[in-house]
């Protein structure tokens, strides 16, 4: 596929880019080859690929998934500018 001149004006309008009118052949020569190198990406054969996440192979660690509250109330409320029995307590906002 090939890109023209007022293509990559075009596309550099809408990229709000400011492009000079004599840089705008080698912008529309560039974005030629990176289709052109597109193209060539969905020529390969990829069946029987699977998807990888990364290049190394990594397994994440894994815990028991249980459902507690925390304990950890005493330690939040300790950072609290005003706390009142157990909760944030913050000015009314609504009248």
């Amino acid at each position: 596929m090939s890109i023209d001149t007022d293509t990559a004006r075009k596309v550099a309008h809408l990229a709000r880019i400011k492009v000079a009118e004599d840089d705008l052949p080698e912008l529309a020569s560039e974005l030629s080859n990176i289709l052109t190198f597109m193209e060539q990406l969905g020529e390969v054969d990829v069946d029987g690929v699977e998807p990888m996440t990364s290049v190394t192979p990594m397994r994440l660690k894994r815990r028991v998934d249980e459902v507690t509250d925390g304990n950890y109330q005493d330690k939040i409320l300790k950072n609290a500018p005003d706390a009142r029995e157990g909760f944030f307590a913050v000015p009314k906002v609504v009248e």
